[in-house]
C-alpha cells in the first residue's frame, strides 16, 4: 500500500484584477466590502454578519458588536469548523500515532503486525485458529491504518500526509478533518477486505492519504481554484496504485471514493443546514462501509 507522495501547487487566484484591493487575509481575492469596524478589505469567505454590514474575523474575536456573544458570531471555516490557532494539531496528532506505532513494529517486530494488519481470514499457526475481520476481529479495518512495517513506506505516507493535511484541516476544521481522514481509511480497509483474497495481509495510511487526495480535489473545485495540479497528482498516484507492485489498490480507490464523498457533503453543505447534512453524510459513508463489511464476512463464514 505504499503511496507515492505528493502536494498540489498553491492554488491561483482564479479571479482577474479589476482595480479591487486585496481581503487582508487573502491577498489574491479582490473584493469590495470593507469591515463595519476596521474598514479592513474583506472576501466572501472572510465575512461575519453584524447588526449593520459585516466585520472582519480579527474585529468578531476581539467583541462581536453584533448583540451575541462573541462566540455565536465567530470565525468560520468553509464547511463551518472554527479556525484554530494551530490549523496543524490533528495533523501533528496523526503523525505521532502513526510514528508510535511503527516504533512499537520494530520493537516486537512481525507479532504486532500479525495482530493489527488487515485480514479477511485465515489460519494463525503460531495461535492455532482462524483470525481475521470475519473472525469478530473487527478491529483490523482500523488498526491497519496506523500500521507500516518498512521506512520508505512510512515515510511516503506521512509526507504526503503532512502536505496534504494542513491545508485540509485548516479548511474544515479539526473535528471534520478527523472525520474524514478515519472515513477514508476506513473505506479504503473495506474495499480491500471485500475484494482483496481472504488471506491476503495489507496494511499502511494510503486508503486514509487517497481521501484526504481526493477531498483537496472537492475543496479547490468549491473555491475555484486551479484544479490542474491535484488532478495531474492524482493521476500520477493512480498510474502507481495500478503499475507499481504489491499494492493494495484497493485501499487507494476505497478511500479515494470515500474522501472525495464526505468532503463534497461537507464544503457543500447549506449554510443553514449545514451540521444535519455534515453528520448525514458522515453516517451514510459509515453504513456503506459497514454494509461492504457485513456482506463480505457473510460470504466468508457462509
Amino acid at each position: 500500500m505504499d503511496q507515492v507522495p505528493g502536494s498540489p501547487q498553491q492554488p491561483q487566484d482564479a479571479q482577474g484584477n479589476d482595480g479591487l484591493p486585496g481581503c487582508y487575509r487573502h491577498p489574491d481575492r479582490p473584493t469590495g466590502i470593507r469591515c463595519t469596524r476596521c474598514d479592513k478589505p474583506i472576501c466572501p469567505e472572510c465575512m461575519v454578519s453584524a447588526s449593520v454590514g459585516f466585520q472582519c474575523p480579527d474585529c468578531v474575536r476581539g467583541g462581536s458588536g453584533t448583540g451575541h456573544a462573541p462566540r455565536a458570531t465567530a470565525p468560520r471555516t468553509i464547511a463551518g469548523g472554527t479556525i484554530a490557532a494551530d490549523p496543524r494539531l490533528v495533523t501533528k496528532i496523526l503523525l505521532g500515532l502513526n510514528l508510535a506505532v511503527f516504533v512499537a513494529v520494530l520493537a516486537t517486530g512481525d507479532e504486532l503486525v500479525g495482530r493489527l494488519d488487515l485480514l479477511g481470514l485465515a489460519f494463525d499457526p503460531g495461535r492455532y485458529q482462524l483470525v481475521g475481520v470475519a473472525e469478530g476481529e473487527w478491529y483490523r479495518l482500523l488498526t491497519a491504518m496506523f500500521l507500516h512495517q518498512q521506512i520508505a513506506h512510512i515515510a511516503f505516507n506521512m509526507l504526503s500526509l503532512w502536505w496534504l493535511g494542513p491545508p485540509l484541516e485548516a479548511a474544515l476544521g479539526r473535528l471534520r478533518f478527523i472525520a474524514l481522514y478515519l472515513l477514508s481509511g476506513l473505506g479504503g480497509s473495506a474495499l480491500s477486505y471485500l475484494l482483496a483474497a481472504q488471506n491476503q495481509p495489507s496494511l499502511g495510511a494510503s486508503g486514509a492519504i487517497f481521501g484526504l487526495l481526493g477531498a483537496t480535489a472537492i475543496l479547490l473545485r468549491r473555491l475555484n481554484y486551479d484544479m490542474k495540479p491535484v488532478l495531474i497528482l492524482l493521476g500520477l498516484n493512480l498510474v502507481f496504485t495500478f503499475l507499481w507492485p504489491n499494492i493494495a489498490w484497493q485501499a487507494h480507490v476505497g478511500g479515494l471514493v470515500v474522501g472525495a464523498a464526505v468532503a463534497f457533503g461537507m464544503v457543500h453543505a447549506p449554510r443553514d443546514r449545514r451540521t444535519l447534512v455534515q453528520a448525514a453524510t458522515c453516517v451514510v459513508a459509515l453504513l456503506a462501509i459497514a454494509a461492504v463489511v457485513w456482506v463480505r464476512t457473510a460470504g466468508l463464514v457462509a
